[in-house]
């Protein structure tokens, strides 16, 4: 038989990539400090939502303005959390805009 490890993943979503790595810094830090090993942060591809609006409310359909949307995202793997991990990244506190996804596999 063999043992399998314990593995939190981490996901970070964000518009600001800025926020984005200075959030997984922050999450990489935490869990260094308290012993566990950190794989990442690796990051994703970038998610694009480009919109087209017309300029005009009547006529000239070929006079657009185009705007977009970036996603970034990072993907991060803590392996064999201890509690004290556990319990340190509960405590951060990160920005309001980084969503931050987490699943225990």
């Amino acid at each position: 038989m063999s043992t399998q490890s314990q593995k939190i993943r981490i996901r970070l979503k964000a518009f600001d990539y800025k926020l984005i790595d200075q959030s997984a810094a922050e999450i990489v830090d935490t869990a260094k400090r308290t012993g566990a090993v950190v794989r990442g942060p690796v990051p994703l591809p970038t998610r694009i939502q480009r919109f087209d609006i017309l300029r005009s409310p009547h006529v000239n359909k070929t006079s657009r303005d185009q705007f977009e949307i970036r996603t970034h995202q990072r993907l991060m793997d803590i392996v064999d959390p201890t509690d004290k991990t556990v319990d340190a990244l509960m405590k951060l506190d990160l920005p309001a805009g980084v969503d931050v996804e987490i699943k225990l596999n």
